[in-house]
């Protein structure tokens, strides 16, 4: 089997199985961001950066919630939804602010959290 390389550390991946699922998905929804900002401006190099980015926290956040069957679903669903927009076109018509909406809840509900 080939070895992977991974463009987070180590130390960052299993730090991410720790982390609520808010904060998971408030973080892919950085990557979704820039890969939409980067597209939008025609730099297809620093887009491709971030989409692969966000594929890896994805795969991240999937293996952190491989238990949780409702929540995989759903992590599923936005990563398919992801890669039908950069990959197939967008045959889902996709509407980017409405994607991009969705991860900002994420990032919203986290930061309402107490500090513990």
């Amino acid at each position: 089997m080939a070895e992977v390389n991974y463009i987070h550390s180590e130390e960052a991946r299993q730090d991410w199985q720790t982390r609520p699922i808010t904060y998971q998905m408030g973080n892919i929804g950085s990557e979704v961001s820039r890969s939409l900002k980067w597209t939008e401006k025609g730099n297809q190099a620093r887009a491709n950066k971030a989409i692969d980015r966000a594929l890896e926290l994805f795969d991240f956040t999937i293996e952190a919630n491989i238990e949780n069957s409702a929540r995989l679903t759903e992590i599923l669903k936005a990563r398919d939804e992801f890669c039908d927009y950069f990959f197939n076109n967008n045959s889902y018509h996709t509407d980017p602010t409405k994607m991009q909406k969705y991860y900002d809840g994420f990032v919203m509900i986290d930061q309402l959290k107490p500090v513990q």
